[in-house]
């Protein structure tokens, strides 16, 4: 697997790309996925496009949705103070749920439209991450080549991630930090 980065041309911070190499017979769907997953994450934060890394975000916003739907609790037995808190607190979490929902939204809709076209392809050679206003003039083109892809049977929606695919993301992440 190499991970090539293309830098726009207003941007001459780094190098022109970045190659990372792995000993690997072949990556399945599952680890596939994972990798560019993890890549898109990453390169969305690091080009502010979201808050934080993408496992971050699932993470947070996983544990709002649970706290939303804790408090849901009758206030009965609250005195009228502990009340107004439990209100502001249940407004505040309501307001970051729906500020957090879009977004989350808009990363899996990519993210299952990804899955699917792995799951109909037998082969793959490579992605392409484009960052920019147009297609015609990105600011930033990641292209990530599969040197290995050919797929046995399964799916990319793999039942947790493999020590490959999560060392493969981490080795393909790492030149990201040393370019920016």
């Amino acid at each position: 697997m190499e991970t090539t980065s293309s830098l726009g041309a207003d941007e001459r911070r780094g190098p022109g790309s970045v190659e990372v190499q792995v000993a690997a017979a072949a990556l399945q769907r599952s680890e596939v996925f994972h990798v560019v997953k993890e890549l898109l994450g990453f390169v969305l934060y690091m080009h502010h496009q979201i808050p934080s890394v993408l496992q971050s975000l699932e993470t947070e916003f996983a544990g709002l949705k649970e706290e939303m739907s804790e408090m849901t609790a009758p206030l009965a037995e609250l005195k009228p103070s502990d009340q107004r808190k439990y209100n502001t607190r249940k407004r505040e979490v309501r307001c970051r749920v729906k500020k957090q929902e879009k977004l989350m939204k808009g990363i899996s809709t990519v993210l299952s439209a990804f899955q699917q076209a792995l799951d109909k392809v037998s082969t793959i050679e490579g992605v392409a991450l484009i960052l920019g206003g147009s297609l015609v003039r990105p600011l930033f083109v990641y292209d990530i080549t599969v040197t290995h892809g050919r797929f046995e049977s399964g799916s990319a929606k793999g039942h947790g991630t493999t020590k490959l695919a999560q060392s493969v993301s981490r080795k393909a992440s790492f030149p990201f930090l040393n370019a920016t």
